[in-house]
């Protein structure tokens, strides 16, 4: 039987146990730092005012779960939240290749050209696998884990069901609109392997009682997807695309270190600050 760890306390006195288990919580904390980053360039840019005040409601959202990721590891001796999220090295982030991609062409700031149909089903593919991954972390060793991830499902259930509501919308609206949600279908699936990916330590994650398998969470993700998808109309491409750089060994595309000075360069001017 796996042994749980009810504290932060009781979780440092093993230092294995305590190596994988803040690999995990880095992967969960960057997923949400930057996915909720290129969720903030969609201010003032969204398709409609409603669409702005929602989307920008999911991206504080998310942006709150990061922050308790940070938390967490600064209760288990790994520095304070604020300089974890925002003061290191861009090759010590461990977020998943899918959520660093831009959100189109131009920059937010200058030209920005962005695809609303990737947005949808990039945002969509990361919150059903956020929602399996949150499932597997509610029977997690580390109990304060445990409890973070049942208060987060109480959020993260409106953010998947807003993506939803997009897919059945524009997919049973015009041939435009089925034609680009099928692209950012297989944009997307370019990337998608880059979520399941747990790291050089994800067998030790398992072994640990951390989280599941990659493909029981692969597979939980596939029974929703593929259903929205297919029931929407759309093209199920199938078989995911095999991953050849991993964001979890801090490999990272040249677009996330634009995206991670601007994360922090507010935060650099005086770390010292009360944020």
């Amino acid at each position: 039987m796996t042994k749980s760890y009810q504290t932060p306390e009781e979780a440092k006195q093993d230092q294995a146990y305590l190596e994988v288990l803040s690999e995990l919580i880095y992967q969960l904390a960057d997923d949400d730092l930057v996915i909720s980053h290129r969720g903030s360039e969609w201010l003032g840019l969204a398709p409609h005012i409603e669409e702005d005040v929602a989307f920008s409601s999911i991206t504080q959202d998310t942006m709150g779960h990061a922050a308790m990721y940070y938390q967490m590891l600064e209760e288990l001796g790994f520095g304070k939240a604020d300089d974890i999220a925002y003061l290191r090295k861009p090759e010590e982030y461990r977020n998943a290749l899918l959520t660093e991609r831009p959100n189109g062409k131009g920059h937010y700031k200058e030209d920005p050209d962005y695809d609303w149909g990737y947005a949808i089903i990039r945002n969509y593919a990361y919150e059903v696998f956020k929602k399996a991954r949150l499932d597997s972390l509610e029977k997690s060793s580390y109990v304060p884990l445990a409890q973070t991830a049942q208060k987060i499902k109480r959020e993260q259930f409106y953010h998947l069901y807003h993506w939803e509501v997009w897919i059945d919308q524009l997919a049973h609206s015009t041939e435009e609109a089925q034609k680009r949600l099928n692209a950012a279908i297989k944009k997307t699936w370019d990337d998608l392997e880059s979520l399941f990916d747990l790291g050089a330590k994800g067998e030790a994650m398992v072994q640990f009682g951390l989280v599941e398998a990659s493909d029981v969470l692969k597979q939980s993700f596939i029974n929703r997807f593929q259903a929205k998808i297919e029931g929407a109309g759309l093209e199920w491409p199938g078989v995911f695309v095999p991953l050849e750089v991993s964001g979890r060994e801090g490999k990272h595309t040249p677009e996330f270190f634009a995206a991670l000075n601007e994360l922090n360069e507010v935060y650099k001017l005086d770390p010292q600050a009360k944020w």
